[in-house]
């Protein structure tokens, strides 16, 4: 079994492409941060915080176009792939992806604070 549950922050813009006939593919930074910790003999751990690579296809994907951004608290479902890839130096360099068949965003929706209107603002603090 292959699975991997994550839960963290997108630490940039996601990338998006649209590759063969259309298929969105997006790609996005993901952080998870431990919590720090004492140790009995009073020794700190600090947080330690790791970065994962986070693969979407399709309809997901499209919705990470629209809606995912930096700093987003997202949860994500996936599987892990390894990738193997030749700079253009011909070094071999190796990856590891996840990617997500699920994810739920679990940031509250931003909400658009209504503008004051200048005919109410005269209102209350019009002449009496």
């Amino acid at each position: 079994m292959n699975k991997v549950m994550l839960i963290g922050n997108v630490g940039m813009e996601p990338e998006v492409r649209y590759i063969d006939r259309g298929v969105a593919t997006a790609t996005l930074r993901l952080a998870t941060t431990e919590r720090g910790y004492t140790l009995p003999n009073g020794t700190r751990v600090p947080d330690r915080t790791d970065w994962h690579t986070v693969v979407v296809w399709r309809r997901l994907a499209e919705v990470v176009e629209q809606y995912v951004h930096k700093g987003d608290k997202l949860y994500v479902e996936g599987r892990l792939r390894y990738v193997t890839v030749d700079d253009p130096q011909g070094r071999r360099q190796y990856r590891t992806e996840v990617w997500a068949d699920n994810m739920e965003m679990l940031t509250p929706k931003r909400r658009e604070e209504p503008k004051e209107d200048s005919r109410d603002a005269s209102k209350e603090g019009g002449a009496q």
